[in-house]
């Protein structure tokens, strides 16, 4: 328990604030420990019963606020359910500190109950494993468990070395394992000294250079770095896109600041309208935006191509066609020559908006190219808005429009799962505030368990789930599968009821019957300030044969300047 507690006290001192606890034995002495230190206001104290769903939600609430949340579990195959968050932890380069008990080493290999190679579990996952002392972590002196904290910490938030992820400690307690509450009240941690983490200070290799005042694009993917990088970010791209004057192709996903310049509405269905030469410049920032239409197109150019991470070295071109450095876009703009801004900045093609805005009229049966484009209108502006993969992400990028700008849009495509799509969602509204949530069915099926975090103890996120109900995978319809069995083996549609399944969790819910019902549908969810269930329903062969329609009429569309 003395362990337990000063290892935690030290974590504290280098910035841990959330800790999300799961249910165990042996893991009583950090679960005695957290409630302890939840008590006297030096940590929040989140409880679930799921770890797989519990890893989830805390890589949702570090993702938020760019720090570190721990999670706490027993030993055994509760360490197994860990991998999934630290695999988009990892991908996604968020923070994440995996803490879980073990056995000591003379209960190892010998048939103990409960007791498995959990060492090995997440070792391709996390950015480090750390262990306590093989005989138990009671027998660490004070200096070697605080240095054990100072280094999770620091790789957890990502060191010179290398980019923020996950990072596992795997502690083993000797019994007893819990204390009378005499013990508790009688204990007291030795004081540790404030050992400060200093700030990652990695040696930056001189940057690329690209010419400004040559033609090029930039291409804009899905934010990887941490929440409190995105101001300085912004400010770069928003300098760089002002002294070229190069269009903006962004993801949704990109981060970006609401006023920023150059920004092409909807380019993913004008590719091959871009007034650019075949041997411009293209500027990539992050991952690859989800459009094998974009892929497609730089496959075929000419011009060089850098890619700048937010420092992930990493390899980030599927097309191996870029340079890449792995410096961050602040850092970039700060190793380019000083040049003044463009009077005529922006270079662009035809906005399709208006001709969308016809297609796809805010009336009649839902259809998810239409929930992709008045979402982002109706929802209230700067509400942040989390995309389950896959299809919501791609419509979005495609059918959003000049709204989408007016959201910080968040989502987890690090390794493009949908395994914990509610949970991430939950975490990320229990620090961010009131939330949108876009999913598919089953993406929310698949995390069911993410409900329970509606009734926990601690007080429910405010988040408002818009359910597009289309019975099945509707990205599998948008695939060339051609196969008799293509429901039962890609679509695979289930015949639960959603709305009876959050009501079970004490979730409010209602279902959407048209378009013109959505705006009203969105007042109520999001009046409710806590988590709800609205349920749109809509026929994926329908939808992905609407989407096939749109994309043939846009590449003969041509709009008024």
């Amino acid at each position: 328990m003395q362990a337990a507690l000063t290892l935690l006290e030290a974590l504290c001192l280098q910035g841990l604030k959330q800790l999300v606890l799961c249910p165990g034995s042996r893991s009583g002495p950090l679960a005695t420990a957290a409630g302890m230190l939840a008590s006297q206001a030096k940590l929040q104290l989140v409880t679930a019963i799921d770890e797989r769903s519990a890893a989830f939600l805390a890589l949702g609430m570090a993702t938020a606020h760019g720090r570190a949340v721990a999670v706490v579990t027993t030993s055994g195959t509760a360490v197994a359910n860990l991998l999934p968050a630290a695999v988009e932890a990892d991908r996604s380069c968020q923070p994440l500190l995996l803490l879980t008990a073990d056995r000591p080493a003379r209960l190892k290999n010998c048939g103990a109950n409960q007791t498995v190679n959990q060492e090995s579990f997440l070792l391709s996952a996390c950015r480090w494993f750390g262990s306590g002392a093989a005989d138990g972590v009671h027998t660490q002196a004070n200096d070697a468990l605080n240095a054990l904290a100072v280094q999770a910490w620091q790789q957890a938030q990502g060191s010179g070395a290398g980019p923020p992820g996950a990072v596992h400690l795997n502690l083993p307690f000797e019994e007893p394992l819990h204390t009378t509450l005499e013990q508790q009240q009688q204990l007291v941690s030795a004081a540790l000294p404030p050992t400060a983490c200093p700030e990652p200070s990695p040696e930056i290799a001189p940057a690329p250079r690209l010419d400004p005042e040559r033609p090029g694009v930039v291409i804009a993917g899905p934010w990887r770095g941490l929440s409190p990088a995105v101001e300085a970010y912004q400010q770069a791209l928003h300098r760089w896109l002002n002294l070229s004057g190069w269009p903006l192709l962004a993801d949704p996903l990109a981060a970006l600041a609401p006023d920023c310049p150059n920004r092409i509405e909807h380019w993913e269905l004008q590719l091959d309208r871009l007034n650019l030469p075949d041997d411009a410049q293209v500027l990539r920032l992050g991952p690859m935006p989800a459009s094998r239409r974009l892929e497609a197109w730089l496959q075929r150019h000419q011009g060089p191509q850098l890619v700048i991470t937010e420092g992930d070295p990493r390899p980030l071109d599927p097309l191996q066609k870029s340079s890449q450095w792995s410096g961050g876009m602040a850092a970039w703009i700060a190793q380019q020559p000083g040049l003044e801004p463009l009077s005529n900045p922006s270079v662009g093609t035809d906005d399709l908006s208006a001709w969308i805005e016809a297609q796809l009229p805010l009336r009649g049966a839902v259809n998810e190219p239409a929930l992709a484009y008045w979402l982002p209108q109706l929802l209230p502006e700067r509400l942040p808005v989390m995309l389950a993969a896959s299809s919501p992400v791609r419509d979005w990028l495609t059918w959003g429009g000049p709204a989408c700008g007016r959201h910080r849009c968040f989502s987890f495509r690090g390794a493009s799962g949908i395994d914990g799509t509610l949970s991430l969602a939950m975490g990320l509204a229990a620090n961010l505030g009131p939330l949108a949530l876009v999913t598919g069915d089953l993406a929310l099926l698949h995390d069911s368990n993410g409900w329970l975090h509606a009734s926990s103890a601690a007080a429910a996120p405010p988040l408002l789930v818009l359910l597009i109900d289309n019975g099945g995978g509707g990205i599998f319809q948008q695939l060339p599968i051609a196969t008799p069995g293509f429901e039962s083996l890609f679509a695979m549609p289930q015949q639960v009821d959603p709305l009876a399944l959050a009501a079970a969790h004490g979730v409010p819910g209602r279902q959407v019957a048209c378009l013109e019902d959505l705006q009203e549908a969105l007042a109520w969810g999001l009046s409710q300030q806590r988590p709800v269930l609205l349920r749109l329903c809509s026929d994926r062969g329908r939808d992905a044969a609407l989407r096939q329609q749109l994309r043939a009429a846009a590449q003969n569309e041509r709009t008024e300047p």
